[in-house]
């Protein structure tokens, strides 16, 4: 057989195979065999990072599907109850912007402002919840919203300076619910 034909053999029995174990999967969360869990990490404190997370999470809960966020690093400005309300789209080096801004013009003193401003709108106009509308569905929802204890002892963040409603705990408590999830997402 040449080696053109093995490949292509090969190829289509790994998509069957694939498929197959998609289906089965799929079906044994239906079944209620394998439990459904989601986990999340929140890494950076900006307005377009924010609400990836939250909105993957709320919309696990309104699906029945368990899920946490470990807010770590940045994430933390996130579940911060001064910073949350004025976290910013940063326009430098961001190349996926709607209107693409050279890094020159993106140093300019008020272009952080002009682009928080913008995204600002554009989920305003969509009627997307803000992010302290999303914190509290989540709270709502039973999602588990898990602040890095080592992150905060290296910031020097306190817990009074988080909002309420969440949990405190290091990478161990998050690796143990990951552990038990069928998604996991680095955000």
């Amino acid at each position: 057989m040449d080696k053109e034909l093995e490949a292509q053999i090969e190829q289509k029995v790994r998509e069957i195979l694939d498929a197959e174990l998609a289906e089965r999967v799929s079906q044994s969360i239906r079944s209620g065999q394998v439990e459904s869990r989601a986990a999340f990490i929140a890494s950076k404190g900006t307005l377009d990072m924010a609400y990836v997370p939250l909105i993957l999470a709320s919309s696990c809960a309104a699906l029945d599907i368990e899920s946490a966020i470990f807010f770590t690093f940045y994430g933390l400005d996130i579940l911060n109850k001064k910073k949350n309300k004025n976290l910013k789209v940063p326009p430098l080096a961001n190349p996926a912007m709607p209107m693409p801004v050279p890094n020159i013009i993106g140093v300019l003193p008020g272009m952080t402002a002009m682009a928080t401003m913008m995204m600002n709108k554009w989920m305003a106009a969509q009627n997307v919840p803000t992010i302290q509308d999303l914190l509290k569905t989540c709270i709502e929802s039973d999602v588990r919203l898990i602040a890095c204890q080592m992150t905060m002892d290296v910031m020097g963040v306190k817990e009074e300076d988080l909002i309420d409603g969440i949990e405190f705990g290091g990478a161990a408590t998050f690796l143990e619910y990951a552990s038990k999830c069928n998604i996991t997402l680095f955000i």
